[in-house]
This record gives structure tokens, sequence and C-alpha cells, in this order.
């Protein structure tokens, strides 16, 4: 059954919830409003409903009328529908600030029977019957329906898909061909029917498809029909699969998968974050199926399960009430319940070894962010084997999720601001998923820290930290600074000035005027950093500005002077900020070149070798007389 800390299947921990059930004569589920009825009859009837939202819990009785066969909300609880009888339903408005109104509708066919009955919008309805579907509109105003179109069709059962607005219906004698029909905006599609193949068994028996077979789902946006197949145990292959037919909006049903269940027995469906979950009753174990984790070179994927089958999380709900005592502990309560499920990744982690096949399973998952940077601080961390060749796999996977909302971020950029993005086909920005792991995620979280550990082999850490740039540079994801500030220090502390020359000769690590910074910080360790970081700006041709200030801090007026003159931008300097840093040298000589540079430089621009007020030089002139005296001042020359 696995330990606590294996299972990765758990129920939520607010489940819908009735108590004093003893009355309750009937429970019904809306699956497409995620509500819960509770009726009591006797005298008026009662109904209390509870949703995931305590908040919207609604308790009303109404009259009556005979036994509740089905009832359901519209979408937003405006409108309630009873069904009591095989051929009316009753609607009561619960539309606030208006009028409170009633009203019944017999379905229009004659001698049907309605099986059920399924809101596809705040107003409108359908009625599925054993001889078809009608669709109706709700009128708040007129108290009565309007019938907008209907369709004769032999029907077994239906199942609906609340998040497609798409029904089901069963036809034939053995019920195995479905007719989908899909509802939007008062419109009722009819999609092309398809045909579900059904296993071979012994003659004379006959197998029929039930709608106990058969589920719904929407799966990474795709509708999908869930056939859950069990083969005879005559056969080769007696154990139970799912076969997933994907049903698009346009054009015809295909078989798209199968899921090997790899046993016998009694089953039941779920969906949860795009996972098909298989509960199997005898062993009482759920395993899940990843549908994306595709089978190379087969056109139907034949999927196992991703992890081994486990039981769900066992809850207990806690006493409350006056017979709750404190130390008292959680005990299991006779309450009916709807309870949600969903998906604990960290069991996961220990579970599926694969870490390529890991990360394809984690990176489809919501909440998966934490969990991923976890991985991968334990897959640096020795906790795994494989080395290199494994962290190269992974930082390639993240990096490709992370591009493609990149790029989906900069279309959206372009499009908006070139204003192609209005109209009909108005783009909206691409929602940033908890999947994309950037470069400051991993930073932080993972490179970081372990950039600084004592018991790892600081290669190692180098070749991991070169590896992400890699991975960076192979979808062409512009590098941050600061992760080749951590290979730099990683280099520098172990004395490796041979590869840092070459990453740097060779372009390994990408030019930038913060890397420039570092490197000359590095000089008093390493001296030549600071001509490969001269050379650095020069390659950014933006950065001359950067580069003059740097040689005017080491006191290298000429050699700054020499470059702003090659890059023909010494009209435009500052004579001050040269004089200032000539006269700080105490090199006398040196005053005198700079001074003579800028003189002839006013009397070229200017006519006169003059400083105007405004270039602030008039100390800088008084020392120059003081030590060169006033005969040494450049003359104007008339003409």
């Amino acid at each position: 059954m696995g330990t606590s800390e294996e299972h990765y299947l758990e129920l939520c921990e607010n489940p819908v919830q009735f108590e004093n059930t003893s009355s309750v004569n009937n429970v019904f589920f809306d699956e497409a409003n995620k509500q819960v009825f509770a009726v009591r009859s006797g005298g008026a009837t009662g109904v209390v409903v509870k949703g995931p939202d305590d908040k919207n819990s609604v308790a009303f009785r109404m009259d009556d009328k005979g036994e509740v066969k089905c009832i359901k909300f519209s979408i937003g609880n405006k409108i309630l529908a009873v069904q009591r009888t095989p051929k009316s339903v009753d609607f009561i408005s619960f539309i606030p600030d208006y009028p409170h109104w009633e009203c019944s509708q017999e379905c229009k066919m004659k001698n049907a029977s309605i099986l059920g009955f399924c809101w596809t919008n705040w107003n409108e309805i359908v009625f599925i019957t054993d001889q078809g579907i009608e669709f109706y509109q709700v009128l708040p105003d007129k108290r009565s329906l309007k019938l907008l179109k209907s369709q004769s069709v032999n029907v077994n059962w239906y199942m609906y898909c609340p998040e497609t607005a798409v029904i089901l219906l069963s036809t034939t004698a053995q019920g195995n061909v479905l007719q989908p029909f899909a509802f939007k905006s008062g419109t009722m599609s009819k999609m092309p029917k398809f045909e579900i193949e059904l296993p071979v068994v012994p003659k004379p028996a006959k197998l029929n498809l039930t709608e106990r077979d058969i589920a719904v789902a929407t799966i990474y946006g795709q509708l999908y029909v869930m056939y859950l197949k069990h083969h005879s145990r005559t056969t080769d292959s007696p154990c139970a699969e799912v076969v997933l037919y994907q049903l698009p909006r346009e054009g015809s049903c295909k078989k798209t998968n199968v899921l090997k269940l790899n046993t016998t027995g009694k089953f039941a469906l779920n969906v949860v974050d795009n996972l098909v979950v298989v509960h199997h009753q005898s062993s009482q174990t759920s395993i899940i199926f990843d549908i994306k984790l595709r089978e190379p070179d087969c056109a139907l994927n034949v999927h196992q399960p991703v992890l081994p089958g486990r039981s769900i999380h066992p809850y207990r709900i806690p006493l409350t009430g006056p017979a709750a005592v404190p130390t008292h502990p959680p005990v299991p309560c006779e309450l009916w319940y709807l309870w949600y499920l969903q998906v604990k990744l960290p069991p996961t982690v220990n579970l599926l070894q694969d870490k390529g096949k890991l990360m394809d399973f984690l990176l489809r998952r919501r909440d998966c962010k934490m969990v991923i940077l976890s991985v991968c601080a334990q897959m640096l961390n020795g906790g795994d084997k494989g080395g290199l060749p494994v962290v190269a796999t992974v930082f390639d996977k993240l990096n490709q999720v992370y591009k493609e909302y990149l790029e989906a971020e900069q279309t959206y950029t372009v499009a908006t601001e070139s204003g192609t993005s209005r109209g009909s086909s108005a783009r909206e920005r691409p929602v940033r998923t908890r999947a994309v792991i950037d470069q400051s995620d991993m930073y932080t979280h993972v490179l970081s820290s372990f950039s600084e550990k004592k018991d790892t082999s600081h290669k190692f850490i180098i070749a991991v930290l070169m590896e992400y740039i890699r991975s960076l540079n192979q979808v062409q994801i512009t590098v941050q600074h600061y992760l080749y500030e951590l290979v730099i220090k990683m280099l520098v502390q172990h004395n490796l000035f041979y590869m840092l020359h070459q990453f740097l000769q060779y372009h390994v690590l990408s030019d930038s005027k913060p890397l420039a910074c570092l490197l000359l910080s590095l000089e008093s360790t390493y001296p030549p950093a600071h001509q490969l970081s001269l050379d650095m700006l020069k390659r950014l041709s933006t950065a001359n500005d950067e580069i003059v200030e740097v040689l005017l801090s080491r006191q290298q007026v000429l050699g700054a002077l020499r470059f702003i003159r090659s890059v023909g931008g010494h009209d435009n300097i500052s004579a001050r900020k040269f004089l200032d840093v000539a006269r700080q040298t105490a090199d006398q000589m040196l005053f005198y070149t700079i001074f003579r540079f800028f003189e002839q430089r006013n009397l070229r621009l200017r006519g006169s070798p003059s400083f105007n007020p405004g270039e602030h030089c008039e100390e800088h002139v008084v020392y120059f007389k003081q030590v060169f005296g006033e005969q040494a001042l450049m003359k104007q020359v008339t003409v």
C-alpha cells in the first residue's frame, strides 16, 4: 500500500458534507456547478445545496409535488429545474431582484420519457428523452420556455461534459454508437457520430455499452471520451484497459490512446490536473496516466501507469460541536460527502526515477515550480546518479518551456505595440504558468547555494554552471550577468585563471557592462583582468563612457584621451574631468600635455584657446600659470 510519504493522491481538506442525514430522502450531484442537493420530503420539500465554497450554500423549501427525480440550478443559481415525472420539468426563479415565478414544461415528443436534463447556459436547457433531445430557452419575462431546436434519435442513455457543453447520446441496440451534440450561445450543432469498439465475446453472448463504462472529460484542452474496456477471460490479455477517443469540434472522432490497467475488476475514472486517475475497487489503490508522455514510434499511444499504484491518503474529520474534546482524535463521521481529489507532487519525485520523464511529468502540473526546483537541488547535491548528462537533459527541458513563454510574451508585445491585436482576433497576454522556471528562479533556489558547497568538486560545480549557460544559449535566451559572475567567482576562487582567460577569449562568457566591471574588481587578484575588462567594453561599442571612467580611475589620463580620440568623441568630453585627474597624478608634464590638448581643441572649435566659464576650469588655469608661467599659455592667433 505504500507509506504515507508515498501517497500522491489526497482528498482536499474541505469536503462538502451534510449533517443529520437521517431525514434526507435523496442526494443529487450536479457536475456542471459542482453542487450537491440534499432533499428532505414531508409536508414541504426542504432542499440544502452545497458546493466547494460554503459561501455558495443555499437552503430553501418548495411545495411537495411528488418525489424529486433530478434537481439542478442553472449557471449562477438563477433558475432551478426540478424533474418529478417522466414527462415534464418544473422551473422556479431565483433571479435576484426579480419577481418570483414558477412554470412547467412538458417534452414535445409524444410518448417520450425524459431521461434527464442539462443546463448549457443560465437560461438554456436541454431535455434528453428516450426519443431524442429538445433544446429550450427559458424566458423569465414570459414565465415560459421556447423550443429552439430538437432532434429525434433513439437514446439508451446520455452523458454531458459541462466544460465543453457537449452531450453524448448512446444509440443502437448495443449502445456503442455515440452521437455528440455541441451547444453554444443558443445554437445546437450535430457532430459526427462514432462507434466504440467493443471487445469480442464468445457467441451467442452479446455485450452492450453502458454509461458505467464511459466517462467524458477535457484533457489538455481537448475533449475525450474514455471507455473502460473489460476483456473476456478467455482472451490472451484479460486485463482491463481504458481506451481514449478524441472528439474534436470539427472532423471525425478517432481512437488516440490506450491506458493499460494490468489487472481486472471494478474501476472508477477521474481526471485531475490533466491526469487520468483510475481507481481499483478491490485493491483500494489508484494509478495515474499522463497521455502527454508519449511512446515513440507508435501511431496509437499505449501507456503504462506513470507511477506505481497507491491508495488515496486517508482522511479523518475532527469532531466539532458540544461533543468535541480537545484531546479527542479525529474520527470518521456518518455524513454525506463530496470529496475533491488532488495530486500531491512531492511524493512523485521518489517514485519516478527517470529524471527526464519526471520533468516532463512535473512541467505539466499545477503548482509544480517549487517541486521542480527541489528536484534540481537534490539532483545537484549528490542525491542522484547520472551526472552531467542527466543535468543537461533537465536543464534543456526547463529552458524549452522558458523559451516558449518568452516567445509568446514577445509576440504579444509586438502585436500590441503595432496595433494588430485590436479587433476580433485580439491576442490574450500569455499566462506565466508555474512551470516557467527562469534564470532568477534557478539562481536563487538552486545554483547560488550549490556553488557554495564545500563537499562538492569545484570542477563539477563549474561544469554544471556552464551546462546551464549552454542550455540557455541553445534556445537563444540571453544569459543574465549574475550567472556569469557565479562562474567567474568559482574560477578565481580556485585560481583557474587560464580557464577564465579562455572563456573570455572565445566568448563563452558573453560581453556585458556588469561583467566588465566585475573583471575590473578582480585586478588586484589577477592583473590581466584589467585589460580583459577594457577589451570587453570596447567590443560592446556602447560603453565608451565606461571605458573612459575606468581609465581615469586608474589615472591613465593619456590612455583615456587616446581611446576617446580613436572613437571620435574627443570634441565632447569634459576638459575639467581630465584636468582634475591629471593634476591628481602630481605629474606636471602630464598636466601640461593635457592642458595643451584642450587649449588646441578650444582654438579649433571656437577660434580661441581660452576655456569658457561654463567649463569651470578656472582653478586649473591658475595652477598652470603658477607652474609654467603666464607666458606658457597659448596665444590666440590673429590673422
